[in-house]
């Protein structure tokens, strides 16, 4: 059976990707301009920034955190990188080296903060010696220095390359366990309050193979390899879920993100909770906390003993 050739929605020319989604085709150049489009609504629809502002975006060395740093430049924002070396053996070398790669290719700035060098432990070590999961130590190190850079270096937004793929699996495992406080900040733009900087996702829109599509036709050289050190974490095991309800219904992830956005996020932000715990600075390194010392001077001392 001869399988007829793809063809573009928006030019009827040969198409290089199909968004089943969407039941739509693209070519190169309008899956480029979809991209595009699609950050550009989701920066609108929240007001995520304002033009003028100064953006620092957290770059992995993935598809992901590169693919938002590229498309943000190319909606004239004034972006700047910054990389977090976890010290997690040669997977933390090639992927800034990722991120280095793509930042001299482009003429951009990137900043680099290696976690041993600047707090003295590495999330291997402080996996091990406070016997939590080295996603966990993970995400706390890099929420503290993702809003202490930031702050530092003057930027009022942080953006992140969370995808759609990301976020409806953390919606997921919250809803599963009901989660009230988490799904109550499960945003993709969280104000500037209490010390912390404005934080945003733009990618929110667009999935994860989308994103690698777009890095492949844009020539972006990202780290294909996943953190060995990820293994087990139960946020695969709720995107492999989702992916297969996918795979049975196209647009089955948008829609329970999109609505949970619409409906749900609106209700919980006028709710009152433990949520609204007042917050100070660390005694130990001065970011906002709602104890006497923050989580990430905790781990860091144990990391550390």
């Amino acid at each position: 059976m001869t399988r007829v050739p793809m063809k573009c929605r928006v030019c009827r020319g040969p198409a290089v990707i199909d968004l089943k989604r969407h039941n739509a085709n693209f070519c190169r150049e309008h899956f480029v301009a979809y991209c595009e489009e699609q950050v550009r609504r989701a920066i609108h629809h929240f007001r995520m920034l304002e033009p003028g502002e100064r953006v620092l975006v957290a770059v992995s060395g993935g598809k992901d955190s590169l693919a938002c740093w590229d498309l943000l430049v190319r909606l004239g924002y004034a972006v700047e990188g910054f990389y977090l070396g976890l010290g997690i053996d040669t997977y933390s070398d090639d992927s800034l080296a990722a991120a280095t790669r793509f930042a001299d290719a482009r003429g951009l700035t990137l900043h680099v903060v290696d976690l041993e060098t600047t707090h003295g432990f590495t999330i291997p070590v402080a996996a091990g010696a406070t016997h939590r999961s080295p996603c966990g130590a993970c995400g706390l190190s890099k929420r503290h220095e993702f809003n202490r850079v930031a702050r530092d270096l003057g930027f009022g937004v942080l953006a992140t390359g969370h995808n759609l793929d990301d976020e409806a699996a953390v919606l997921l495992g919250n809803v599963l366990r009901w989660e009230t406080d988490y799904l109550a900040r499960q945003h993709p733009c969280l104000p500037a309050e209490g010390g912390f900087v404005r934080k945003i996702k733009p990618l929110y829109r667009l999935g994860e193979r989308e994103m690698a599509a777009y890095c492949i036709l844009e020539g972006i050289d990202y780290q294909v390899d996943e953190c060995p050190m990820a293994a087990g974490n139960r946020h695969i095991g709720f995107k492999e879920t989702l992916n297969d309800l996918e795979r049975r219904s196209p647009g089955s992830k948008a829609a329970f993100l999109f609505g949970f956005l619409d409906r749900m996020a609106p209700l919980l932000a006028q709710a009152d909770g433990p949520g609204d715990a007042e917050v100070h600075a660390c005694a130990g390194c001065g970011e906002p906390t709602t104890g006497d010392v923050c989580a990430f001077c905790r781990l860091r001392d144990k990391a550390r003993a």
